[in-house]
């Protein structure tokens, strides 16, 4: 009497479902990591005003320098650099305002001395302008320069006992 599927033939379909899952697994892993992360350089010019430096060697950026005229940095070692290649990353001054790096390079969003500066792959936003890319670029920001209406981060949804309100 048979009963059923044979032992032999179930090894045989675990593996191959075990075998779906990993190529499917480190498919999407290799996919989400494949662009590389943001490297941003937090330093001090010549004249010693705070600056970044932008660099994201897979989209061919480099040296986008920012320059922070008329700011001052907290009494810290620089220069010092940060890869953006996972969350909650911690900045020597700034703040790290959103971030999503599901797909690396993913989006980061900084609120440096009240500038607005947001670092995508497609473009370089500038409180809240659009600047293209280009590698050696230098942008000097200054009070004059701050957004007319103050920068508000995203607002976080409060959680109640039953969840999500």
């Amino acid at each position: 009497m048979n009963s059923g599927a044979a032992p032999k033939s179930i090894a045989l379909l675990f593996v191959a479902g075990l075998a779906l899952y990993l190529a499917s697994f480190y498919g999407c892993e290799y996919v989400r990591h494949r662009q590389g992360a943001w490297e941003v350089q937090f330093r001090t010019n010549a004249a010693g005003h705070p600056a970044i430096v932008v660099n994201q060697p897979k989209l061919n950026l480099s040296a986008v320098q920012i320059v922070f005229v008329g700011e001052k940095t907290p009494r810290i070692p620089l220069p010092q650099t940060v890869v953006f290649k996972a969350p909650r990353q911690r900045v020597p001054f700034g703040r790290v305002v959103f971030e999503d790096l599901t797909y690396l390079p993913g989006v980061v969003t900084f609120d440096f001395f009240g500038h607005e500066i947001e670092l995508l792959p497609r473009v370089l936003a500038v409180n809240r302008r659009e600047v293209p890319w280009q590698s050696g670029h230098v942008i000097e920001l200054s009070a004059k320069d701050k957004p007319a209406e103050p920068f508000k981060p995203p607002v976080k949804p409060r959680r109640s006992a039953f969840g999500v309100r």
